[in-house]
């Protein structure tokens, strides 16, 4: 470990200390270049977990229940990234095949495996997809019955029938219910018509459907990060009016796959970004983007993935969702280089904390941060500090709330108690960001010294009265 340490004196003229000084220790941790897999961040299996075998081809799977694999204990992707997240999207047919009737076995286990596999989960219920085995429910279909010429050609129910909203709403509240705050929850997408979930159509809801779809999952889900898809004006600037939220699209990489003259890099996304009021809504909530596609697509058509990504990091991304596929083995360098940006990455430029302190004094510090990925992280993360030595262990955790810690410099000073019954003696004095349950680091850092148990040393600290 190579961390530079400044000692400086500070003259004290009157008072107990004065007899031997205080000295400030000024830290200057190393960066390091690796790709780190930290939570929330980065890319994400699709309708599988780490470890599983990826789709072959450009061919995937997405809106059945998972079909699960057989697991030997290894969490390696092959020609995958390692991920902190695992992505489900099912239709609603097959969460509630009766009415009022929920599958919550298919997400527990879901959440279980992800768990398992350190990984926190995505997910999206889709209403339905474009055929009949993915329709809506069919209790739903027998209510309604046929439906033709609707006004959109990715409908397949009319969500204007108050039905609509009464059954689709009640099923997202009684998701919400059950799975809202959910700690291996990490998001869900707000996706109330459309084939896919994906919202085509939304801009001919009437005001009145569109804010009671909206609002289901709002209502429903007061704590879990909702992420909306990148649908029309009306649709995601009512979702921001009522609270923070992220954004999505799944066709990212797009460079003319559709058109010739026309293509979403290009032509859409840019425009409605800004167009649907969602160019800041990365500051508050996460945007997660979907290769178009497969990657190898990309490559096979000869579109330029540089661009691809950097795009992206312009749009703040911090999740991608490649459909569980292989990376093109030349696009490795190109790929770490995105996973180097994507989300958060925290560098500790410098941490300063007095050599000596008393038991029930204050350890006052002051710290520089460079956040060099594309967004912060949206959940609570703690910051921490402890004190370690032979004889024991102690945990001094701040109120630093990481969340408001976005691209570039933060600063965060501030003094932490030290309990009264410590004892006095020599420390090793460490640094950590832990999660929301536990008091142990989550989250690794871009700084050289992590060690086995994810604490990264400071420097020595001295308790006397």
């Amino acid at each position: 470990m190579r961390i530079a340490y400044c000692f400086s004196m500070i003259l004290i003229s009157l008072g107990p200390l004065a007899a031997w000084g205080q000295g400030t220790v000024v830290v200057r941790p190393k960066e390091i270049d690796d790709v780190l897999i930290n939570p929330g961040i980065g890319f994400m299996t699709f309708q599988r977990f780490n470890g599983d075998k990826l789709n072959e081809g450009v061919k995937w799977t997405e809106g059945y229940p998972i079909v699960y694999q057989a697991f030997d204990r290894s969490l390696r992707n092959e020609n995958h990234p390692m991920t902190s997240l695992a992505y489900f999207r099912v239709y609603w047919k097959f969460l509630e095949p009766i009415q009022g009737d929920y599958r919550w076995e298919l997400l527990d286990r879901a959440l279980e495996t992800a768990g398992s596999r350190r990984q926190t989960l995505l997910l999206r219920i889709a209403p339905y997809g474009t055929g009949a085995d993915n329709d809506v429910p069919d209790w739903y279909r027998q209510m309604m019955g046929k439906e033709e010429k609707l006004p959109e050609a990715k409908w397949r129910t009319n969500p204007e029938d108050p039905r609509y909203v009464r059954h689709f709403g009640a099923m997202i509240r009684a998701l919400g219910a059950r799975y809202d705050g959910h700690p291996l929850l990490e998001s869900v997408d707000l996706s109330i018509v459309g084939a896919w979930g994906e919202g085509a159509g939304s801009a001919k809801l009437t005001q009145q459907t569109r804010a009671a779809l909206v609002d289901s999952y709002l209502e429903a889900f007061p704590k879990t990060h909702l992420i909306m898809l990148l649908t029309d004006e009306q649709t995601n600037r009512y979702g921001l009016s009522q609270r923070a939220v992220g954004w999505r699209v799944d066709c990212l990489g797009d460079m003319g796959g559709f058109s010739p003259t026309w293509c979403h890099m290009n032509d859409y996304y840019p425009q409605a970004i800004i167009n649907f009021g969602m160019k800041d809504a990365w500051k508050k909530a996460p945007v997660s983007l979907e290769v178009c596609w497969v990657m190898q697509t990309w490559k096979d058509k000869g579109w330029d993935v540089d661009h691809i990504i950097d795009e992206s990091l312009k749009w703040h991304i911090s999740s991608f969702n490649a459909k569980s596929s292989a990376v093109p083995e030349e696009w490795w360098p190109a790929v770490n280089r995105w996973l180097k940006r994507m989300g958060y990455r925290y560098v500790l430029r410098k941490f300063t904390y007095p050599s000596r302190v008393k038991p029930g004094g204050e350890l006052a510090f002051t710290s520089w941060w460079d956040n060099k990925g594309v967004a912060p992280c949206y959940r609570p993360f703690r910051l921490a500090l402890r004190l370690s030595s032979p004889a024991g262990k102690r945990l001094l955790v701040t109120p630093a709330d990481l969340r408001s810690w976005l691209p570039g410099d933060n600063l965060y000073d501030h003094a932490v108690t030290i309990p009264a019954d410590v004892p006095e003696g020599s420390y090793d004095l460490q640094i950590g960001i832990l999660d929301e349950r536990f008091d142990e680091p989550d989250v690794k850092l871009a700084i050289e010294g992590r060690r086995p148990d994810g604490w990264y040393d400071l420097g020595k600290i001295t308790v006397q009265r």
